[in-house]
């Protein structure tokens, strides 16, 4: 039997092209034979399988126990508890003295002097995107070469900077690729692109735990693996990161500068001129093995919110790296067959031509970076405006959460100490912040808080608006001189939640639904057995003798409803979890409004929330309400397969969510869902997935299609070479657009003001309806507020229905146009699906 086994691992190997650290490397590189290579410690050769996370965290522990010349740091850890990584490679004379050496950067960088005399940083980034493995495989080349070789080269490299080695930056998602690509190879390698190794099932593992692509999280930092990675990056500050990924089998390889006119006009001019000296050494390196390169096509440098973008408005310069993905071990392409070791080496080419570029230009990296925080307070002067006034309105989770955010980019921001109005907003001082533009991270806070809508080039790989501010419908206004206001001189920080304990034997008790932890404490109170009512009007009532007013939306908790025994102490219990106020309520007779026994109080519903997925259905929109509902809400959703409807028992859910995607509901799975709806089931969709309910005739609306938006366009005399300039203005570039609400609307308890800024990514819009009460949310007359759009994708959206919802039967149908919970970050709009969970069967409004 174990000479079978050992039979079968030979064909393995020699059938998948096993290639020695001979194939990776120049022979004229020699290693330190003391030192583990990696084959020695997987059993295999890089290349030959595709390397677990766990593989790769035992190997790098191991070079650090064998050698001098690395420390290792664990930054963090991610949501299924995989070690977050961080090596730290330097000459061994400096291997005590490195946070020493870490601490006096930040000093020099601060005090505007002396980084020219410390050693340069580069931050080496691989494989964000789990199932783009070649760059985590090739880290185990780049920790054994820093490690173990021995050269000059080397012995410079180590002398003359620090290498900080993040080898998967998406240990989830790596470990969920390797999972994958290993139990499915063949013995002999399929070159057959068709063939299910390189076909991966849905969801991919491009994605983390909850679905979402990291690559898009370093400005919203809503996930532990980028939060981690912030809080490293600021303590070292690197002159050069550098980020490794792949892209389609077909192509070849990329590095930056991209294309010119797409960068961020942020961004440093000098920036530009050391990515295109850096990219010499690629193409040299490159051009020796005789690869095929592109360099100035496709791929932009404009959203900040990306590892190779982030870093050029901190003083660094950030490279993308894209090379033509194998999706396995082997794979026909056309330009041949293309094997997971030849990327694996085409990633280590270039990580070895990265270090050959920062010795050579490591003196102008440090005086870029000097100088762009030296200048950082002289460039904010030129600006019309001296900072940001920003009203957290009341909302102290939703508050919080956003000036967490700043705080992780290194951004200061005061309290006021006086209410003051701006534009005709009043600011009041206990709940409003200033951020001054004069401090050194005066190019974040721009990037943060932008609103730009003309640009020099309108297409864009990815988004083209994120202002933060509008993504938590925060009202925010420039500051025009620092004498308009006062502000407090010590930074701001979270208030501290003041414990309370409930008193036992009051008629009942309330909160407000203000708090964006209103719907997680209901939730928990519902789950706890606890009985509760929804206002669907105001009221002021007596507690503890003063009176309390409490807007639409508020809970009410009627101590004569409660049957469990030790309720109160559930009660008391859950309620200090949150940072929310429950008051006593003396008598159910009010001072004002409805009377706590009214018939306009609703009885509250625990949420049983079906969430669709599976082929067709956008992963990352899934993943975004999966996260919502189970991070922020502490609702568990059932994630099924849209096949799996005409199988189901649907009375066992309250709500049914339909996210972007394409729909092919069976005659069996739309019954059902008509049937549990028209017994009071509530059904949301949104973007395609708002599409569907209309055309399975559920939601009663008319829509205007991708089809006709474009055909508003006028196509004659147009030239070949003109269909990417067509595409772009068709297309909405992720742009921000502001609607108006009616703050009446159950949908809407809890919010301010009747407008609310939308994230919006697609060309399918709604036409408002021609019922009463059913158009809950549309685009104002002129809605674009941040990013790209034409003008006459401008002119159609505007007055058109954002979010739309009615009875049916005894059910509640509600679609919007937009995705609510977009990356996670837009705490804005994220209430109007946390209210559709808690409000949606109280709705009344029937469409005609």
């Amino acid at each position: 039997m174990r000479k079978w086994l050992s039979l079968a691992a030979m064909t393995l190997s020699s059938a998948s092209m096993a290639a020695p650290l001979s194939y990776y490397f120049d022979s004229a590189v020699k290693f330190d034979p003391t030192i583990p290579t990696p084959s020695s410690v997987l059993g295999y050769e890089v290349g030959d399988w595709h390397v677990r996370h766990d593989q790769l965290v035992d190997y790098l522990k191991l070079l650090a126990e064998k050698s001098d010349r690395l420390s290792i740091t664990e930054i963090g850890r991610t949501y299924e508890q995989r070690p977050l990584l961080l090596l730290s490679f330097s000459a061994p004379s400096r291997s005590q003295t490195l946070d020493n050496i870490r601490q006096q950067r930040l000093t020099a960088i601060a005090k505007g002097k002396g980084l020219s005399e410390l050693p340069a940083v580069a931050w080496m980034g691989y494989s964000v995107h789990g199932n783009e493995s070649s760059g985590s495989n090739a880290a185990l080349l780049v920790a054994y070469y820093l490690a173990a070789a021995e050269d000059a080269r080397i012995e410079q490299l180590l002398s003359d900077t620090i290498i900080l080695l993040d080898p998967s930056l998406n240990p989830d998602g790596l470990n969920r690729f390797a999972s994958w690509v290993n139990s499915t190879r063949s013995l002999t390698p399929s070159l057959d692109p068709k063939h299910r190794e390189h076909d991966e099932p849905w969801p991919s593992s491009r994605t983390n735990h909850y679905l979402f692509d990291l690559n898009r999280d370093w400005l919203p930092l809503q996930h532990p693996e980028s939060r981690a990675r912030m809080n490293a990056f600021h303590a070292w500050k690197p002159n050069l990161l550098t980020d490794f990924h792949e892209m389609g089998p077909n192509s070849t390889y990329f590095f930056q500068p991209g294309v010119p006119s797409r960068t961020n006009p942020i961004t440093p001019k000098q920036n530009v001129k050391l990515t295109e000296e850096i990219a010499t050494f690629h193409a040299a390196a490159l051009d020796k093995r005789q690869q095929l390169y592109f360099t100035k096509e496709s791929f932009d440098d404009f959203y900040y919110g990306k590892g190779s973008t982030y870093p050029d408005i901190n003083g660094a310069v950030g490279i993308l790296f894209e090379q033509a993905s194998s999706r396995g071990h082997l794979q026909q392409t056309i330009n041949g067959p293309l094997s997971f070791a030849a990327t694996i080496k085409n990633q280590l080419t270039t990580t070895l031509s990265s270090f050959d570029a920062l010795l050579a230009n490591q003196q102008s990296l440090k005086a870029y970076q000097q100088t762009f925080y030296n200048s950082a307070i002289d460039e904010s002067k030129k600006e019309e405006f001296v900072g940001y006034v920003i009203d957290l309105e009341n909302d102290k989770s939703r508050g919080d959460a956003f000036m967490a955010i700043l705080k992780q980019h290194q951004v200061h921001a005061y309290r006021l100490a006086q209410t003051t109005t701006v534009d005709g907003h009043e600011f009041a001082a206990s709940s409003s912040v200033y951020v001054p533009l004069g401090q050194p991270q005066y190019r974040v806070i721009k990037a943060l808080f932008s609103e730009q809508t003309q640009f020099e080039n309108n297409t864009f790989y990815d988004v083209s608006g994120w202002t933060i501010a509008h993504a938590f419908d925060l009202p925010f206004k420039k500051l025009k001189r620092v004498r308009d206001t006062q502000v407090a001189t010590t930074e701001w920080q979270a208030s501290s939640v003041p414990s309370f304990d409930l008193k036992s034997g009051s008629y009942a008790y309330a909160f407000s639904w203000q708090d964006s932890q209103a719907p997680a404490l209901l939730n928990a109170l519902l789950s706890h057995g606890i009985k509760a009512r929804l206002a669907l009007d105001g009221f002021s009532a007596l507690s503890s003798g003063s009176e309390k007013s409490f807007l639409a939306g508020a809970v009410v908790i009627p101590a004569g409803l409660q049957t469990r025994a030790n309720w109160f102490s559930e009660l008391n219990a859950v309620a200090k979890t949150f940072a929310i106020q429950i008051s006593a309520i003396d008598s159910g007779l009010t001072q004002s409004g409805i009377d706590l026994g009214s018939r306009q109080f609703a009885v509250a519903k625990l949420p049983k929330v079906l969430l669709v997925g599976g082929q067709g259905i956008s992963q990352y929109e899934l993943g975004e309400v999966w996260h919502f509902l189970d991070t922020r809400l502490r609702i568990a959703p059932t994630i099924v397969t849209q096949d799996q409807l005409a199988r189901l028992t649907l009375s066992d859910y309250t709500h049914v969510i339909l996210v972007d995607g394409q729909y092919q509901f069976d005659k069996q799975a739309k019954q059902n869902i008509g049937e549990w709806m028209s017994k009071g089931g509530v059904l949301w969709g949104h973007k395609r997935g708002a599409k569907s309910l209309i055309a399975n005739k559920w939601l009663n609306a008319t829509a205007i299609s991708e089809a006709e938006l474009q055909a508003q366009f006028d196509t004659q005399n147009l030239r070949y070479a003109d269909q990417e300039a067509l595409a772009s203005k068709q297309r909405i570039a992720g742009a921000i657009f502001n609607t108006h609400l009616d703050i009446t609307h159950p949908l809407t308890f809890g919010m301010k003001d009747d407008t609310l800024p939308m994230f919006k990514d697609a060309t399918w819009l709604l036409q408002p309806s021609t019922s009463p009460f059913v158009t809950v949310a549309n685009y104002t007359a002129s809605p674009l507020l941040a990013g790209y759009a034409d003008p006459i994708n401008i002119d159609t959206i505007s007055q058109s229905a954002a979010l739309l919802a009615h009875r049916k039967g005894r059910g509640t149908v509600i679609g919007m146009t937009d995705n609510p919970v977009f990356r996670g970050y837009w705490y804005g709009t994220s209430r109007l699906l946390a209210n559709a969970l808690f409000f949606g069967h109280t709705l009344s409004a029937q469409s005609k």
